[in-house]
């Protein structure tokens, strides 16, 4: 018979991060934990990581369904949690971290075993215009080659003029430059800036107007000098089917994947599968999870042959993350061996 709990744990960013939602100095994610109760030395953490504004979960309800999902682990096929995507990934993420022993092996591959690494994206906030040039001297010290800039939240001409000293020191063949709005402009404001930050060679931009703005959406993957990367548009889609219907309606260049706030591994497998299927790039980010989350999605990452850089870089975000064998250096993650999980700050209820 299983045993599950669950708790909460406050996370600190260790220097405050801009987005087009505000500026973040604190990250709240919830955990659960799964045994055998023949052996609860022996058990499995998933987080459940929803982010405010963005994810359909109801956060208010968190603790009430995971108290009702933990009450009822053995029958957990039978909690209806279409609604709960992010507690979708971290159940997942449990039960597959107990099955393969309880190390936070979550899925066996070149990578889980410490013998591959995952190249990855430098991410830059959202900051004032020095902020911004700060973080990317700092990126490329460090060895990063393809820098992801959020943008939307300041003046556009200072946007502008960053990217514009950017290409200035480094071309597209030394520098991969991509852009997210997180859905900043409007249509017709979209269509001017696209072909302003085009003269900049631009790799991709993410979605550059709020989702659910179908066939506007449509017309900008058709029309603009920029390839477009949707993101937010896919949180909401649930259905397999309509997954199916989405990109191939609107065909996008790329789409990006939060197995986080989609639901879990089965559910983004779903996204690749429509995405491969109708001839579109994808690749894999996590969403501002602590080790534990990150390194479930870099494990699953790793399941692919995808060559492009992944948004697998936060895990360095926060003054209080659970220590694990994660271990980035500059532009790659991987897993070192010789570093150990620690959990204790876990107070499971």
């Amino acid at each position: 018979m299983l045993k599950a709990v669950f708790t909460d744990y406050e996370l600190d960013f260790i220097k405050p991060s801009g987005t087009s939602r505000g500026i973040l100095y604190h990250k709240r994610s919830w955990f659960i934990k799964v045994w055998d109760e023949n052996d609860p030395t022996i058990y499995g953490i998933g987080e459940c990581s929803p982010i405010e504004g963005l994810s359909i979960d109801p956060i208010a309800l968190l603790n009430q369904k995971l108290k009702e999902l933990s009450e009822h682990i053995n029958n957990h096929e039978n909690v209806d949690l279409r609604d709960y995507p992010s507690i979708q990934f971290g159940l997942e993420t449990a039960l597959l971290d107990l099955k393969n022993g309880g190390n936070r092996i979550i899925f066996k591959n070149q990578f889980s075993k410490g013998e591959q690494d995952i190249y990855i994206n430098g991410l830059i906030w959202m900051g004032n215009k020095k902020n911004m040039i700060d973080q990317v001297r700092s990126k490329i010290d460090q060895g990063f080659r393809c820098l992801k800039l959020k943008i939307g939240a300041i003046d556009f001409d200072d946007e502008l003029s960053i990217i514009q000293s950017i290409r200035e020191q480094f071309n597209k063949d030394e520098l991969e430059l991509r852009l997210d709005a997180n859905g900043a402009f409007d249509l017709e404001s979209a269509k001017t800036k696209l072909k302003e930050l085009s003269a900049y060679n631009i790799h991709s931009i993410e979605q550059p107007i709020y989702p659910g703005q179908y066939n506007q959406m449509k017309e900008l993957c058709l029309t603009s000098p920029i390839p477009i990367a949707l993101d937010e548009e896919l949180i909401p889609i649930k259905n397999s089917e309509l997954k199916e219907d989405l990109v191939s309606y609107i065909q996008p260049q790329y789409i990006i994947l939060k197995p986080g706030l989609l639901g879990g591994f089965k559910k983004t497998q779903e996204w690749i599968n429509s995405a491969e299927k109708n001839n579109i790039s994808w690749w894999i980010t996590s969403a501002l999870e602590s080790n534990i989350g990150l390194n479930a999605i870099a494990q699953f990452t790793a399941q692919f042959k995808n060559n492009l850089p992944q948004g697998l870089g936060t895990g360095k975000i926060y003054s209080n993350n659970i220590p694990s064998f994660l271990n980035q250096k500059g532009e790659y993650l991987k897993i070192d061996r010789n570093l150990n999980w620690n959990d204790t700050m876990l107070k499971f209820k």
